[in-house]
């Protein structure tokens, strides 16, 4: 069974960086995808960032473009998030998931939550001014 654990996060001030890493353990990623999601208290976990299996495309949301970079390196079964020039508002929880549908629909119809069946624990990463 694929586990995925989160590592990396922390506290740093705003303009300064963090790498997560999201390693899976138990079995190689089988989805076409893995996302980074973003939840903070009262509201639902919105799609950061993503990356298909073959690391030809990418998707970011509209806040974190040109700060955030995904990437993967498929031999060590790991995903990064690279988040450099951090804002207050990056302040969350933040979930590694895969096991959802292929990169296709996902870019067609958005990265849900609920499409995603694999989910890593959470890290907490606070920005502070």
């Amino acid at each position: 069974q694929l586990h995925l654990a989160e590592s990396g996060g922390g506290s740093v001030q705003a303009g300064g960086s963090l790498r997560l890493s999201c390693a899976a353990a138990g079995n190689n990623y089988k989805s076409d995808s893995v996302a980074w999601f973003r939840q903070t208290p009262g509201k639902q976990r919105e799609a950061v960032a993503a990356i298909p299996l073959d690391a030809h495309d990418s998707y970011y949301t509209d806040s974190v473009k040109g700060r955030f970079t995904v990437s993967r390196d498929i031999p060590k079964n790991v995903v990064y998030l690279q988040m450099d020039s951090v804002e207050v508002g990056d302040t969350g929880m933040y979930f590694c998931a895969t096991d959802g549908p292929e990169w296709s629909y996902l870019t067609r119809f958005g990265l849900k939550a609920r499409l995603f069946h694999t989910w890593g624990q959470g890290i907490q990463v606070t920005v502070s001014s």
